[in-house]
């Protein structure tokens, strides 16, 4: 499996909108890419869970 690559995505009209809970760390991870990558920090958590699911193992 390659690494995940953060892209400049166009934004989705199709959203929902949903609370989750994510440790500290994790937080401060993301948004660094975020920020590094001039991106929302809900675009990378996208592509991070998009990423994931196309990338489960059987």
């Amino acid at each position: 499996m390659g690494k995940l690559r953060i892209e400049k995505s166009s934004k989705s009209n199709d959203t929902v909108t949903r609370t989750i809970r994510i440790n500290g760390g994790t937080f401060d991870r993301i948004n660094e890419l975020a920020e590094k990558n001039d991106l929302s920090f809900n675009s990378v958590v996208n592509q991070i869970i998009e990423y994931g699911l196309n990338n489960l193992e059987d």
